[in-house]
């Protein structure tokens, strides 16, 4: 089966096979920030935006994906110039190892661009679906306040 994606604003037609999920293809095209964790949408290692929304690619049949917007965390920066998010995860040091940091990422993105002003609680919440073994996570905390505060000051939120 052939689908059509915009992969990080550019449209690529991949051939997929039934059953395939959009984790496996997106390893296959080349995108390694995708993560294979779990294999269960657990550990949050897949997360991608999808349709602007962050979901697990590994739970997602690459099918329902024809016709949809998929961005991954090479699609955050702006040619040289990463992204307020990245930046910020870089500033306060919540990368650690970095398995996780891509779906860390990707879900304060999707956070920040619903709610420019998150609580501690909204963002614990939103990153709640990203296991990380090495930041015990008060760092990447850290770091959605901050890109939330260089994003509403840049008037990028």
């Amino acid at each position: 089966m052939m689908i059509t994606v915009s992969i990080n604003g550019a449209s690529k037609r991949w051939s997929i096979r039934t059953g395939e999920t959009l984790l496996s293809v997106l390893r296959r095209e080349g995108y390694l920030s995708v993560k294979c964790g779990c294999g269960t949408g657990d550990c949050g290692a897949c997360t991608v935006l999808y349709n602007g929304r962050a979901v697990n690619s590994c739970l997602l049949l690459a099918a329902k994906a024809d016709g949809a917007e998929v961005r991954t965390v090479e699609g955050l920066a702006a040619g040289d110039r990463l992204h307020p998010i990245q930046e910020a995860f870089i500033d306060e040091g919540a990368v650690q190892c970095g398995y996780c940091t891509p779906g860390a990422v990707l879900s304060a993105f999707d956070l920040l661009s619903r709610n420019p002003s998150p609580t501690e609680g909204e963002i614990r919440e939103a990153l709640s679906g990203n296991l990380c073994r090495c930041t015990g996570y008060v760092k990447q905390v850290r770091a959605v306040q901050a890109a939330a505060e260089r994003m509403r000051s840049d008037g990028d939120a």
